[in-house]
């Protein structure tokens, strides 16, 4: 049979999963795996950045305040994307339209004020 390893490579074959609890000593083995994995590839340390202030930090609070999550409020508002709602809240480039969109989904209103000089 020296063809046999060769034709069992060739088809295709499919894992069962096993659901069970590790040993101990499967445990430790995969303990030691992580901290060498985590030695070699450090995590990224990455900069906290400050929330943002002023129209998206309210457009945040009342989302949050409503238990809605970012998928909720697109879907809500109508905003195609959720990534969308992100970046504003983020402090990013929005446009008007979205933040008037959002702004209304949250029973919200935006309101110019007159400056003082």
């Amino acid at each position: 049979m020296p063809g046999a390893p060769r034709q069992m490579a060739n088809k295709k074959q499919q894992l069962q999963h096993i659901n069970r609890r590790l040993t101990e000593e499967e445990r430790r083995r995969h303990a030691e795996i992580r901290a060498a994995a985590e030695k070699d590839f450090p995590p990224k340390r990455t900069a906290k950045r400050r929330p943002a202030a002023g129209v998206a930090a309210q457009i945040r609070a009342a989302r949050e305040a409503r238990g809605l999550t970012w998928y909720a409020l697109a879907k809500l508002a109508g905003v195609p994307n959720q990534k969308t709602i992100r970046e504003i809240e983020a402090g990013g480039d929005a446009t008007l339209s979205n933040i008037e969109t959002l702004a209304k989904a949250l029973g919200l209103r935006l309101e110019l004020i007159e400056s003082s000089k």
